[in-house]
């Protein structure tokens, strides 16, 4: 069993404490470091190379988003889950469109917060129930927005094979369930998967999600 390295990075002490006594709970999981602003962030994982980066969005002097987009930004960057007490949805879009891996609030219980940080860690998306509603209700809005053009241009990219296997990124689905829905083999959609990531210039499944619904695509 792996252990998943996370740094965290929230200016509230006490919840630096909290999260690092929670987190020593679970031998797959360790907090190999913590810092108190977003603009501690970047160097601290060049040096510590964490995983997961836990990420608050309130800070001082570099909020969380900023942090996110900046650290996602660099070289083999860490996933990042936002843990936050805000799930407004311009934080929410703001947080997947940085390439946040996950985005939790912060009473999410701790088994959840755990299972979060290894299936961020594995390249899979995590979202709280409450920010997949919030989603969900932008992208049902979205019917007039000028990004649907763009998206759908861009996806135009991409081979039959591949829209189809990102379209189902976007209803949720894992790779496993893509497998079995198109009768390939699991190491085949993750093929998929990494070809659709290199010709969008994506960084994970939460942005083509994203993508796929800016686009309103004919569900696939």
């Amino acid at each position: 069993m792996e252990t998943v390295r996370v740094l965290i990075a929230d200016d509230d002490a006490l919840v630096r404490a909290g999260l690092t006594m929670m987190l020593g709970g679970f031998d797959d999981i360790e907090v190999i470091g913590v810092v108190e602003d977003g603009d501690q962030v970047a160097a601290a994982a060049a040096r510590l190379r964490p995983d997961v980066v836990l990420m608050d969005i309130r800070m001082p002097r570099m909020d969380g988003l900023a942090a996110t987009e900046a650290l996602r930004a660099r070289r083999d960057p860490p996933e990042v889950i936002v843990l936050t007490t805000f799930d407004t949805d311009r934080h929410v879009q703001r947080a997947i469109r940085a390439g946040a891996g996950g985005f939790l609030l912060k009473h999410t219980p701790p088994a959840r917060i755990a299972d979060a940080i290894r299936q961020v860690a594995a390249g899979e998306p995590m979202m709280s129930p409450e920010v997949l509603r919030r989603m969900m209700g932008y992208v049902a809005g979205a019917g007039v927005d000028p990004r649907r053009d763009a998206a759908r241009t861009r996806l135009a990219v991409l081979s039959d094979g591949e829209r189809g296997v990102a379209q189902r990124v976007g209803r949720g689905l894992t790779n496993q369930e893509i497998a079995a829905e198109l009768h390939m083999s699991t190491a085949t959609v993750k093929a998929y998967v990494s070809r659709v990531l290199t010709k969008l210039d994506l960084n994970n499944r939460v942005q083509i999600a994203l993508l796929v619904h800016d686009a309103d695509l004919p569900m696939a």
